[in-house]
């Protein structure tokens, strides 16, 4: 379902809905706003899924270079053109192998909306053709954090990035929503290459193996369908109480190598 504010920002310029996104994600997605915890500053940043560009924004000014991946066309066009110098922009779709790839939108929509993946869900209605491409392919030789926003298509993308996972040990925060697809296959991947999940229901880390994912998206789906705008001004939704005022819905899991704990990246620079 399109929500007013949606439907109102697919008729704005692309230039006001990308300053609007960058500006209300930090408190939309605190982990965004917890940059430090985990992203050690210099090195290069790989945004999968980058949309209008909230994490690149804010990863420009932590790390050296920022390497911008997003399959809608004109989103990346947007991307050159508003990001700043340090950010390359690479037009297409993260999965495991290079060549073309379907991209699903939801009826409607081009891509603003940021529900595009290349898995089909009951969302999507069309598809277009983009280029695909693997992390690996992107030959980057100092890699210290990934993030990935692809709405389903989280296996493909992490087999196009083993190499890079294995040999540079970069974090990643990953978008899993178990109402789009099932969240193991991903852990159990990652728990394979050594890396263990984390997430930040409140103001503190949280293992993810001590938090039910599932269960927690269960409960609070409710205020995905509020829409961004409303999310930000009223994340906890109508209930009163402290409590109530800080819910809500976690769909973003840190990944960090074993060993490593939020907060490692405060003390320790890229190089150290």
């Amino acid at each position: 379902m399109t929500t007013p504010a949606a439907a109102l920002a697919a008729r704005l310029p692309v230039r006001w809905v990308g300053a609007a996104a960058r500006a209300l994600y930090p408190r939309l997605e605190p982990e965004l706003a917890r940059l430090a915890d985990y992203c050690p500053a210099g090195g290069t940043a790989v945004d999968v899924g980058s949309w209008y560009g909230p994490w690149a924004r804010r990863l420009a000014d932590r790390c050296d270079r920022v390497v911008a991946v997003e399959p809608v066309a004109h989103l990346a066009g947007y991307l050159r053109t508003s990001l700043p110098g340090n950010v390359r922009v690479v037009h297409g779709a993260a999965c495991d192998r290079e060549g073309t790839a379907r991209l699903w939108l939801p009826e409607g929509d081009q891509g603003d909306r940021g529900l595009s993946s290349l898995t089909r869900s009951g969302v999507h209605a069309h598809s277009v053709e983009v280029p695909a491409l693997t992390v690996d392919a992107l030959g980057l030789g100092d890699v210290v954090f990934v993030k990935m926003d692809v709405d389903g298509g989280e296996l493909p993308a992490l087999r196009g990035a083993e190499g890079t996972l294995a040999r540079q040990r970069p974090a990643l925060l990953i978008e899993l929503e178990a109402r789009i697809q099932e969240p193991a296959p991903v852990v159990g991947l990652l728990a394979g290459l050594g890396y263990q999940g984390w997430v930040l229901p409140d103001r503190a880390w949280v293992a993810l193996a001590d938090f039910d994912l599932a269960a927690h998206q269960e409960r609070t789906e409710h205020l995905v369908h509020r829409g961004m705008l409303r999310r930000t001004l009223s994340p906890g939704g109508a209930r009163s109480g402290t409590a109530a005022r800080r819910e809500r819905y976690v769909n973003s899991v840190l990944f960090l190598p074993e060993g490593r704990d939020p907060g490692y990246a405060r003390a320790a620079p890229y190089g150290a």
